[in-house]
């Protein structure tokens, strides 16, 4: 971890395997491709565990031409891997896991690696990153996920549950829709900083640093709040969450969702 205490992360993209677990396995046997998997909603999830260094995605990117664009919008480097049925072999695999093992051993400050894809065939991969002292995050599909990837990664985080929003209040009614993105974020950070810590409350800079690392460009000030202490004060006023002031520092903290 380096020196500000921030993990720096690597995040390693099977994409063909990711866009395939969105969708049905025909009664043949073969995987339908479904809806395409929310890529940005992943990154800023995995966000949440530090900062983002290296982002590459692996695939036939002839089969999969509508995901160019978005994924280049997320500064997602594409490796293009030719298809397998003229190699006889996964090459995204193989190249994946080259360059994972290239940049553990070059690239001092990346201490996490995320794999977002299911597939056994990374388990070997994980367990050497492991060796060296990595800690690796899996990301993947509940039902195309193999349990044995699941095991041996530090951490293993399922597609549906990161795009799920079921855990967080629901707010459409109480507030104004043009701050809906900025309760949207904020509601999404505490969600998942909760299931990060063991402490109980969130200091506000921390949550508001996470925030900034989700979106760039997000100022509580372009939503009319003077303060991002004033943002948490209304959302408490509301009856959304549980904040409190620490009586030592004067910081507001975010104890959680109100019951």
């Amino acid at each position: 971890m380096n020196e500000n205490n921030q993990s720096s992360l690597a995040v390693l993209i099977d994409y063909e395997n990711l866009a395939l677990g969105t969708g049905k396995r025909k009664r043949n046997g073969h995987q339908e491709p479904g809806p395409r998997p929310d890529v940005k909603r992943i990154l800023e999830r995995l966000v949440d565990k530090g900062r983002i260094a290296a982002k590459r995605a692996y695939c036939d990117w002839q089969r999969f031409d509508d995901a160019i664009t978005p994924l280049h919008e997320l500064g997602i480097e594409l490796i293009e891997i030719p298809d397998r049925a003229f190699t006889g072999k996964n090459s995204a695999d193989i190249r994946l896991a080259v360059d994972a093992v290239e940049m553990c051993l070059t690239k001092e400050h990346i201490d996490t690696f995320a794999i977002l894809s299911g597939d056994s065939d990374f388990s070997p991969l994980v367990a050497k990153l492991k060796e060296f002292g990595k800690t690796v995050i899996g990301v993947g599909m509940k039902e195309s996920t193999s349990s044995l990837l699941a095991e041996v990664c530090d951490e293993f985080l399922f597609y549906e549950d990161v795009v799920s929003t079921s855990g967080i209040p629901d707010y459409a009614q109480k507030v104004p829709k043009e701050k809906h993105g900025c309760y949207q974020l904020l509601f999404e950070t505490i969600d998942a900083l909760q299931g990060e810590s063991t402490d109980s409350a969130i200091l506000a800079s921390r949550l508001k640093d996470t925030m900034k690392r989700k979106r760039p460009q997000f100022s509580e000030r372009s939503y009319g709040y003077r303060s991002f202490s004033n943002l948490l004060r209304e959302a408490s006023k509301l009856g959304f969450i549980e904040i409190h002031q620490d009586p030592r520092s004067g910081t507001v903290m975010v104890d959680g969702f109100s019951e």
